[in-house]
Order: C-alpha cells, then structure tokens, then sequence
C-alpha cells in the first residue's frame, strides 16, 4: 500500500503508521469545531454544508459512457436468446421471480452504520429520521481510537438502477482529511432491504486526534448522477467507545 501524503504543518511524529488491513486518514491540527449536522431533503438544504460539493463529485472513468436508459420491462425482453445478457440480468435479480417496481424513489437508503471488532454491537445512524440525525449535532459518534472499523449501508431499491455508488468526505479545520468513494453496484427491484459494507478504516491515536471533532458528509448517487442520499454527521475519537 503506498503512503499517504501528508501536509508539511503536520511534524512527523505526530503521523500515524499504516495498517496494512485498513485504510488510515490522517489528523488536522487541533482545534474544537462544531459541525452542522442535517439530513434535508435533497431538493431543499436549509443550511450550508461544512463539505463542499464538489468534494463530493465521483471519479469519472475515461471512456465510459452511461448507456441509454432502459425501463425494467424492455431489460427484461432484451436478447433473451443471448445467455451472457441473460446471466447479466439475473445478477440484477431481473428473472422470473423478480420482484414487482414499487413507488416512490429507485433507491431509498435506510440507515448507516459503524462496525467494529473491537465493538460487541454497531453504532447505526437512521437516515429515515432527519430529528435523529439532527440530535447528533450536540451528541458526535464516538469512535475509539486507533480502531478498525466499516461502514455500512442498508437501502432498499425500489426500480432499477446502474451504477450505485458510496462518497463520503471526513472534514476538519476546513480541510479534508479523508474521501472514501466505494461502487455499490447496479440492481432491480428487491422485495428485502440490501446492505453493502465497505473497506474498513483505521482511526488515528494520540491526543492530536482526540482533540475537536471531524465532519462527515455522505452521499449515494448513481451513473446518471441522480442523487438518493446527501446528509452530515459528526465524529469525534476518544479512549474507548
């Protein structure tokens, strides 16, 4: 794994080594923040974010092109003959016994969570609640440091869709410390909620990463750049969970 690039007002003694199981963002300089915490509909955001858009905007791959959009039904009747369309399309649970659309959005994302070994149960942000998340502004997600741990994403899928993708920025002192940007996959509609986990983490140690707290701002959005799923929690590191 190669080394992050740390900015030069960080002394090296205060950098942390890698894990090579886990991904490890490094530390801002010490001061105490409060962040804005919100979960406003995507359409109508009450207050500034503390992460910028563009922070949030997904690597394109050269070359790619998003392909024409399909409704369930001409995807269902596509090539039937052609049996790696078919294999393709059965990996999207688009057979015989696929589940019927529903209304509402293609993707509803129902809650985040934290995982760890080092923690007997998860710590599980429900983003079906703005007043919960809102909470979070005067209570932070501990995390322990030095910890390994994953997030994870529960989300219904209600209609097709291509290209589900994970973005999450860590923010402190106006500076990102860290992007995680993580491929979900693309699926058709399923009647049970999926649940995709991600590269696990590693928190830094030391009184450095112990002191303030850190912004997170999270996003799920796909190929064609619709947005399902644009909300702010916080974090702070302390001795034990």
């Amino acid at each position: 794994m190669r080394g992050r690039v740390y900015p030069s007002w960080i002394t090296t003694s205060l950098i942390p080594s890698y894990n090579t199981r886990a991904r490890r963002f490094q530390v801002a300089s010490p001061r105490q923040l409060t962040f804005a915490i919100n979960n406003d509909h995507i359409e109508q955001h009450v207050e500034p974010s503390s992460v910028p858009d563009a922070d949030l905007a997904p690597t394109a791959t050269e070359g790619y092109k998003v392909g024409q959009a399909k409704t369930l039904d001409e995807l269902q009747r596509l090539d039937a003959e052609d049996e790696s369309l078919a294999r393709w399309k059965a990996s999207l649970g688009l057979g015989a016994t696929a589940a019927t659309p529903a209304s509402g959005p293609n993707v509803e994302v129902l809650t985040l969570s934290l995982h760890s070994p080092t923690r007997p149960q998860p710590i599980v942000l429900d983003l079906a609640q703005p007043e919960k998340l809102k909470a979070l502004k005067k209570d932070p997600v501990v995390i322990k440091e030095g910890a390994e741990y994953s997030v994870e994403l529960s989300f219904r899928v209600n209609n097709l869709v291509s290209g589900l993708k994970y973005l999450q920025v860590v923010r402190r002192m106006g500076t990102n410390v860290d992007k995680l940007e993580s491929m979900i996959g693309s699926y058709g509609p399923a009647a049970e909620p999926i649940t995709k986990r991600f590269v696990s983490e590693e928190a830094p140690t030391g009184m450095l990463a112990r002191s303030g707290s850190y912004a997170v701002r999270s996003r799920v959005i796909d190929d064609d750049g619709k947005v399902y799923a644009d909300f702010e929690w916080t974090f702070k590191l302390a001795k034990e969970w």
